[in-house]
Order: structure tokens, then sequence, then C-alpha cells
């Protein structure tokens, strides 16, 4: 397939990695897998037989009037254990790799489908200045969360978007569904974009 170029020509791209259809269920299962994968899984409550104290019986069985009790930390007690506590697990979802490819390519032949894809020959600044991101991207017409996807991320680039808060800056090894599908539009160097190829393919 060809996809024409921000400032003019075109560039060919493999149809089998950008015309794919939109594979609705295994673009969720990745998003779904990546943002898992992100938890962190270190919550802690104690249960009853963690709390320190409880060992003896707060009072004798009968003859007091009270409800009988065994201990001071059961968890309808205050300062005692937790019922069902919650304990450290991980949260990671099995995703095949093959699959993670073909949900990252259904993802990319959406975003050129809806013209949300803006290939250019190169995206940098000359200083670290957030004033010239800004004016790079209504150059181009763009607003809203924009994602830059340069074939290397120079520091300069990197120190003037990080003041923005709805422009991101990934290299494209580094791209991920979140990312992509949470981008209004997808800002992305030709070379980028063969290298996101190379690695689809």
């Amino acid at each position: 397939m060809e996809i024409k170029l921000k400032a003019g020509g075109s560039l060919q791209l493999a149809d089998g990695v950008f015309g794919r259809e939109f594979n609705e269920g295994l673009v969720h299962q990745a998003v779904v897998a990546y943002m898992a994968a992100a938890r962190q899984g270190t919550k802690k409550q104690k249960t009853r037989s963690e709390v320190s104290g409880g060992g003896i019986k707060p009072w004798k069985q009968k003859g007091t009037g009270r409800a009988r009790a065994g201990t001071t930390r059961s968890p309808i007690w205050r300062t005692g254990g937790r019922a069902f506590a919650a304990q450290p697990r991980n949260y990671e979802q099995k995703i095949n790799r093959k699959a993670y490819r073909v949900a990252m390519s259904s993802i990319f032949s959406e975003l050129i489908r809806q013209d949300r894809l803006v290939v250019v020959d190169s995206i940098d600044v000359e200083a670290p200045k957030t004033k010239l991101v800004v004016s790079m991207l209504l150059a181009m017409g763009l607003s809203g969360v924009t994602l830059l996807v340069p074939d290397a991320v120079s520091e300069n680039l990197y120190l003037a978007s990080r003041n923005l808060g709805d422009v991101g800056v990934l290299d494209p090894l580094s791209l991920d569904p979140v990312s992509l599908v949470g981008s209004d539009y997808v800002v992305i160097t030709a070379a980028a974009l063969k290298m996101v190829e190379e690695w689809l393919s």
C-alpha cells in the first residue's frame, strides 16, 4: 500500500502490516495485557493470624453477660485482622508474541484509515524549548493528544515536549498499544515507520 508524506511524496508499505482489518477483540486483549503488566501488585493486608496479640481469651466464656469471644484479633474487633486480606499478586496476562504483533498491526492499519497517522521526514527541534514543539504541531494543523515517534529521540525533543501534558515521545521500538490507542494523532518519521514495518513483519 502507499501512504502520503506530510511534506509531499509517498511511501510504500506492506499490505500485510498496514492493511489489516481492525480486530477489536485482539486489540482489547493487548491493551488489557499491557495495562495489567504495569500494575505493581504489592498491596498487603494482615489476616487475623498475622496481627500481633490476641493470644489469650479476653474474658471467660459464660457469666459476663457479654457475647462470647475467643480472641481480640477477630475481624469484627477494632485492631483485628482483615477478613479477606489483600495479598501480593502478579497481574500479568499472557498474550502470544504473534497475537501482540497482529494487534499492533491492526492498530496502525486503523490509524491510517482514520487519517490519524501523520508521516513526516523528521521530528526534531533546534533547542529544548516547549514553544518550538507547540509551533511545530500548529504548523501541521494538529491538536489534541499527540504521540511523536522519531527514528531516534533527541535530548532537545525530549526536554522540549515533557512539559506538554497532551504530547508524548517514544522511539519506534518502544511503542505500545495503550499509547497508540490513546492518541488522537501519531506523528512518525518515514524511517521510524519502516522500523515498525520490519518489527511487525
